[in-house]
């Protein structure tokens, strides 16, 4: 048996609670004396306004209303932005509420609190707001740089041959099935008090303070169950911060809850990028030099991770799985009067990997190279490991060609002339199309736990990540029930409360298993050693050995439970594991398609995944983890867009009517399967999965459906639409 129950398919225990409609999520959560909040939004992507709020004041039920005005004077300051990158100008400082001027349509102007949701919806419904209009604008931020310009210069003039490739990462929606709520509470002695769905209390808290002009110690902050993260909820929002503005004001609790229109209009969006590669070739193929120019839109503001996305997130993975000598990227962020972007599933690795895989295809393409063999002519070999890329990261292992083989023969990838054949026969297109990705995942940040353990064989695990579906409470209890045999269902994980986790880093960037769990582990290593003096007692003997839940010596075996029993009192372990590097999954999907050319329509017919996520604790969660995140690429790469008009910048896709979403019509059965290939500088083994999926679909999706159409390219969404346009001979 694997160390900490690894490669145990341990059924989600979490699940029960949610099926069962036993879940809490914010909206859920009442207290005594609850008013509530709604905010009024702009109705124009830019103006000077003036609001006019005594006619809302002073209606039934109504207790506040907040503007501009009011929180200048309360001594609130702007949101917190998280990251810049070095040389960038500060940021235009994006208020809580907005006055006298709005830069996106749906800002906030106002919140109205109320008695009831009902009298704040019709308070918020007369605050006048009247508006002067401004044109809008997009102009630059600032433009940053990586790798070595001179030497992709000289690749690219001894080249054979030059590919180039315009495409767009389209903008995206993060649509979580639960909206972003919160409930704000005063606490004796001028503290504050905040439940709100989240990726991680401590950044919310830590974020939310100083726009408060409090400590982060006035401030608690609890996550109770949440329905979808994806990067939207790893930072705060202004809602959180008129919601506790005016619970301090009003010395009761203030509760406001999103609805659909209000998500689409105001959380941050994913994406948004529109690039030119150019790909430089030897006469036999093999790539000598890569040159990438961006152009990402942040939108009206810099959020929190907004800036680190287009930049350090993934700008270093465009050279992919490939071994190209000389890379050089440009990044030119600019502003638009449209909602600000941020971290989206994949944060900057998917665009990557876009780009790099479509490059590749029109490469095959253009050379009359298959992709298959274009690929295996490029890819980095597995004797090249700790291999130093020209994007500034060291890949610590990989197996790219093996694992391409696999998913080729899973495929049937030989077949497939038979199968378009029969399509063909049916009046219909096919195509099959792969990409293989990889992703930088973890980070070096570091992640503390907390693990007590009673005599009673009770454990309980403070950790610092949360669970937004991951299925967390599960991994972490596997973990420890199965290295020490006690029973998984005596022992709790606590999350998502700052009054008893002191620290944490929240779950994003596949961190939450490589940082928390590599806590957990060494936690339990802890006790294990703790213990084995003890232990060798009871067996009477000079040194026990451990091994699945018992120490061993050669007059017998005595199990952890019993050697726990033993001490008569808790024990606790309050320690932090630091990984000593990132670590990069990767894989390879292969994805064929069927097109309806009378319609347009596009259909899935098989999709085939392979992974290296290294060792894998639980097969069960990570199936879901990847097929989910599959779901979400194939929603980028056939459906959704958030789209504003060209003219106006007035967003066009505010509801789920206007913005496509996938259903399960829309997705077909996978076929995932896993090789282990152990990282080399995780104690562990692993390398994180909870991104993967999102970042090797869409390249894959488009790539099929590039061969089916018998096209160079084509840009996402892939709507029935825009196919049918280009079968039609009108493209715009």
């Amino acid at each position: 048996m694997k160390r900490f129950g690894f490669g145990q398919s341990r059924v989600r225990v979490e699940d029960q609670r949610f099926l069962t409609g036993r879940g809490r999520y914010t909206d859920d959560l009442n207290l005594t004396g609850q008013s509530y909040g709604m905010v009024v939004r702009s109705l124009l992507p830019h103006a000077d306004i003036a609001v006019e709020a005594e006619a809302a004041r002073a209606m039934p039920g109504v207790l506040l209303v907040l503007t501009s005005a009011e929180m200048a004077e309360q001594g609130v300051g702007p949101m917190v932005c998280g990251f810049l990158p070095a040389g960038a100008p500060p940021p235009p400082p994006r208020p809580v509420i907005a006055g006298p001027r709005v830069r996106h349509a749906g800002e906030p102007v106002a919140f109205v609190v109320a008695e009831t949701l009902d009298q704040a919806r019709d308070a918020a419904e007369a605050v006048l707001v009247d508006y002067h209009s401004l044109p809008p604008i997009a102009e630059d931020a600032f433009v940053w740089e990586m790798g070595d310009a001179p030497r992709v210069t000289e690749a690219f003039g001894r080249a054979a041959r030059v590919v180039e490739l315009d495409l767009i990462n389209n903008r995206l929606a993060p649509t979580a099935m639960e909206p972003r709520a919160c409930l704000a509470r005063p606490l004796p002695g001028g503290r504050l008090e905040l439940t709100a769905g989240s990726q991680g209390v401590h950044e919310i808290r830590d974020h939310l303070a100083p726009v408060l002009g409090i400590t982060p110690e006035a401030l608690d902050v609890i996550t109770p169950d949440v329905g979808g993260g994806f990067g939207l909820k790893i930072s705060p929002f202004p809602e959180q911060a008129m919601a506790l503005v005016a619970a301090r004001m009003l010395d009761r609790p203030v509760k406001w809850t999103a609805d659909r229109t209000e998500s689409f209009l105001t959380d941050t969006h994913g994406r948004g990028h529109v690039s030119t590669g150019r790909l430089a070739l030897d006469g036999d193929g093999r790539f000598l030099g890569l040159q990438v120019e961006t152009v990402a839109d942040l939108g009206a503001y810099i959020s929190n991770y907004g800036a680190y996305i287009p930049t350090l997130a993934g700008t270093g993975m465009l050279t992919g799985v490939y071994d190209i000598p000389a890379f050089h990227a440009r990044v030119r962020c600019i502003h638009t009067n449209t909602t600000p972007t941020d971290a989206y599933r994949g944060a900057g690795r998917p665009e990557a990997a876009y780009l790099i895989e479509r490059l590749v295809e029109a490469a095959a393409r253009d050379t009359g190279l298959s992709p298959v063999e274009i690929r295996k002519r490029n890819f980095i070999p597995p004797d090249a490991f700790p291999y130093a890329s020209a994007g500034l990261h060291t890949y610590d292992s990989g197996e790219f060609a093996r694992l391409m083989d696999v998913a080729l023969e899973r495929s049937a990838w030989a077949e497939f002339p038979a199968r378009r054949a029969e399509s063909e026969a049916r009046g219909k297109r096919r195509g099959i199309g792969l990409a293989y990705y990889i992703e930088i995942c973890g980070g070096t940040s570091g992640e503390d736990v907390g693990l007590t353990l009673t005599p009673d064989g009770r454990a309980e695990i403070l950790v610092g990540t949360q669970s937004s579906g991951q299925g967390h409470e599960t991994a972490y209890a596997q973990m420890v029930a199965a290295e020490l045999g006690l029973d998984f269902d005596r022992i709790r994980v606590v999350q998502g409360d700052t009054r008893r986790i002191a620290n944490g880093g929240g779950t994003g960037g596949s961190r939450s298993l490589s940082q928390q769990g590599g806590a957990i582990a060494s936690a339990v290593e802890s006790f294990i050693e703790h213990l084995r003096p003890l232990a060798a007692s009871l067996l009477q003997a000079e040194r026990a050995e451990f091994e699945a839940g018992h120490y061993r010596a050669a007059g017998g075996s005595v199990s952890f439970a019993q050697v726990l029993a033993e001490t008569g009192a808790p024990l606790a372990a309050n320690l932090r594991f630091r990984p000593p590097a990132s670590t990069f999954p990767n894989g390879c999907h292969v994805c064929e398609v069927e097109v309806d050319p009378e319609t347009g329509e596009t259909e899935i017919l098989r999709y085939t995944i392979v992974d290296d996520v290294g060792t894998v604790l639980n097969p069960l969660l990570l199936r879901g983890q990847i097929v989910g995140g599959a779901v979400q690429g194939i929603g980028q790469a056939l459906l959704e867009h958030a789209v504003y008009d060209p003219e106006s910048f007035q967003p066009l896709t505010s509801s789920l009517i206007d913005y496509a979403v996938p259903r399960a019509a829309h997705i077909p059965e996978f076929d995932f399967s896993t090789v282990e290939i152990p990282c080399r500088t995780h104690p562990l083994g692993l390398k994180g999965a909870g991104e993967a999926g999102t970042i090797g679909a869409a390249p894959a999706v488009i790539n099929a459906l590039c061969n089916a159409l018998d096209i160079r390219h084509m840009d996402m969404p892939a709507t029935p639409l825009a196919v049918w346009n280009i079968l039609n001979g009108k493209l715009e």
